[in-house]
């Protein structure tokens, strides 16, 4: 199939060409011009109860802000409170003059509150006038400090956080990439072909998923990881096959390309689908951020292949000889094997069981810190770096009044419908409030009622989830859940990230096993042999535990943390170790299938089965170590943006990568691969010797 594509391509090289531009065109115009409203996500467990309450409400929460006075100062204090009421902006202004709930235990601080209504341009015009009246107080009281910091500034600065991480990713990323395909090819115009189809098949994907997120939530980390998996794997499929390409050029133009789709193409085929298989693992989870970024991704893979199968070929037909146009000196020699590895690889298949067992040993190793992994998310305070004004503010309001940043949303409806709002009702709140950590704020929605607890802790860590499972299983039936017809549920971003990493947890062994199920059914059906997909799943559960390994060993228990520039909170992203689990698994494809099956080429006219070992590794980890070097420099770019769940997909994604295609492939896979000897091959070569037409159709 994939030669009969390439075919097509060669003879039709126009319509192959603008056929792709079309395409592109089309994402842009349906992405641009398409009708439709974002899909809104819809969190997991009894936080997802809670907000779908809430969703069917007439009116929404309003958002609530806190302005910190440290040192308490009742001039200070007195005049924010004055400012911000006849502002017009705020409402429900609450002073610590009046509450002694709102001045912090050691009596140094006060925190004065307030709500912002209103529906789109209202919310952002009143949070801005207030913000103004905040900073006028301040610098009117040179020697008090007014730090602002609630549900609005919070979550702004996230965003725009987020934002600037995106475009600073897209930045950096592209010439890091070209960069490395300079080094590899030597030549401006071949530097530039896999760029040119990677970004336009991202650009592509963009498009469609803005139509998918009618349906289906996108969010920016779903962006951002579509943008830099794109890049990597188009760049990576490109250089598969552009290097085959160059590699045979002695047989033509046309020939070569030929050859290269009855070969690389067929290994880019194989590992495409393998991606898109293995991602589509993430659905078992039922989550909506997961299920987004299961789409993103099929839709960047597929658009890569698609890409390689058609455009490329068409595009290198094209152009011919000038392919080396803009050749530098130095760079891009062209060499069909790599002496290194033809080293490393004559060097371990001489003492297979001795470099086995060593290579085996440094993986385990590296995986033992993953045995005291803890899955926890980081709350806005310990994601972003307090440089951020508004992150240093929050973090000040947390250390006064702790949880306060991050309260529980407890939600209060009457289960027959109609307003719950009653007075044996407000008297269970006082007996539940009584009992949490205060301040505690009531707060109508419509015909619900919200409870708005601090939870104590930094509102994501161990005491935090202490005081939300006690208010869950303990305080919440035993106050409100006495009254008859009241249904309640706890949202919020603690209520939130625990629900979303419960639920993982317990899904998680559904994913691991479809993926291992389908990993080795399709290398069982491409290589035709028991013991290749059981190396192969064992390498790949190594590659992946030592990535487990070192996340725990970095984010967890902070090693290197200075150097990389965050501060470690006590955990792991929740959602990270399945995601790198199921991406690694599909990724690594590429370079596994694609050393296998240049080993697989010699070994089929008969070459013994360590010299073949010997040659394929040579003739194929030059061109993996490329790949790899291209990916890992794309994945790192995240270890320079600001946010620390970009910083720990970036450590996780480039550090198993590069050691996939160092260590796991350079030295392991050739040391299992010649204890099995002639053994592996077996079933393959019989096959072949009966039919001989076999032997091209993959490596």
């Amino acid at each position: 199939m994939v030669e009969t594509v390439t075919n097509w391509s060669l003879r039709h090289r126009a319509a192959a060409i603008l056929g792709w531009l079309a395409l592109v065109a089309l994402a842009w115009a349906v992405g641009t011009f398409a009708p439709g409203t974002d899909a809104r996500s819809s969190p997991a467990g009894d936080a997802g109860t809670g907000q779908a309450v809430l969703d069917r409400q007439h009116t929404r929460e309003p958002f609530w802000e806190n302005v910190l006075v440290q040192p308490l100062s009742r001039a200070a204090t007195a005049d924010l409170v004055t400012t911000l009421t006849t502002s017009g902006a705020a409402a429900d202004v609450r002073s610590p003059l009046e509450d002694p709930a709102q001045v912090s235990a050691d009596g140094r601080s006060g925190l004065v509150t307030f709500r912002i209504t209103g529906t789109g341009a209202e919310i952002r015009a009143r949070l801005a006038k207030a913000t103004a009246a905040v900073d006028t107080v301040a610098a009117r009281h040179t020697g008090v400090r007014l730090a602002q910091a609630g549900d609005l500034t919070v979550s702004g600065a996230v965003d725009k956080s987020i934002k600037e991480d995106i475009g600073r990713s897209e930045a950096r990323s592209l010439p890091i990439t070209v960069l490395i395909l300079l080094v590899v090819f030597g030549s401006l115009v071949a530097a530039a072909v896999p760029v040119l189809l990677a970004g336009t098949a991202v650009f592509a994907t963009f498009g469609f998923l803005s139509v998918v997120d009618n349906w289906i939530p996108v969010n920016s980390a779903t962006s951002a990881i579509t943008l830099l998996i794109g890049m990597a794997v188009g760049v990576d499929y490109s250089l598969f096959f552009l290097r085959r390409v160059r590699e045979e050029r002695a047989h033509g133009v046309d020939e070569s390309i030929r050859i290269a789709a009855r070969t690389s193409g067929h290994v880019i085929a194989v590992s495409g689908l393998t991606v898109v298989l293995c991602v589509t693992g993430l659905l078992f989870t039922g989550l909506d951020n997961l299920r987004g970024l299961t789409v993103g991704t099929i839709l960047v893979v597929g658009l890569a292949v698609l890409a390689a199968m058609t455009v490329l070929p068409a595009t290198l037909s094209l152009l011919g000889s000038r392919l080396d146009r803009g050749r530098i000196p130095w760079l891009g020699r062209r060499r069909t094997r790599s002496e290194f590895w033809a080293t490393v690889a004559t060097v371990v298949t001489r003492r297979p069981a001795l470099w086995s067992g060593l290579a085996t040993a440094l993986l385990v190793l590296l995986t033992l810190p993953a045995l005291g992994m803890r899955l926890q998310d980081p709350a806005p305070t310990e994601s972003l770096p307090r440089s951020i004004p508004v992150i240093d503010a929050a973090v000040r309001v947390q250390e006064a009044f702790p949880g306060l940043t991050m309260p529980a949303h407890v939600v209060l409806w009457n289960t027959g419908g109609g307003p719950v709002d009653t007075p044996a009702l407000r008297r269970a709140i006082g007996e539940l409030t009584a009992e949490v950590p205060r301040p505690a704020v009531v707060v109508p929605v419509d015909q619900a009622l919200v409870v708005r607890i601090p939870l104590g802790g930094t509102g994501n860590d161990e005491a935090a989830s202490r005081t939300l499972t006690t208010l869950r299983e303990t305080l919440l039936p035993q106050t409100v859940g006495r009254i008859d017809g009241v249904g309640y549920a706890v949202a919020g971003r603690t209520a939130e990230a625990h629900d979303f990493t419960t639920q993982v947890l317990a899904r998680a062994p559904y994913t691991f096993g479809f993926i291992l199920l389908l990993a080795f059914v399709l290398l069982l059906v491409v290589f035709r042999s028991v013991a290749v997909p059981v190396v192969s799943l064992l390498l790949n559960l190594l590659s992946a535990g030592a990535a487990y390994g070192v996340l725990t060993l970095v984010f967890q228990d902070g090693f290197l943390a200075p150097l990389m520039g965050f501060t470690p909170y006590g955990g792991v992203l929740g959602w990270l170790p399945m995601f790198l689990f199921v991406l690694l698994f599909g990724l690594s494809t590429d370079y596994h299938v694609f050393i296998l099956s240049r080993i697989r080429e010699r070994r089929r006219p008969g070459v013994p089965a360590r010299q073949a070992i010997v040659e394929g590794t040579a003739s194929s980890s030059g061109v993996v170590t490329s790949a790899a070097l291209i990916m890992t420099g794309v994945f790192s770019v995240f270890l320079s943006l600001a946010a620390i769940e970009y910083k720990m997909l970036g450590l996780g994604m480039a550090f198993a990568i590069l050691l996939d295609a160092t260590i796991v492939r350079g030295v392991l896979l050739p040391a299992a691969l010649a204890l099995f000897g002639d053994r592996l091959w077996r079933e393959d070569t019989v096959g072949n010797l009966k039919d001989p037409s076999r032997t091209h159709r993959l490596s």
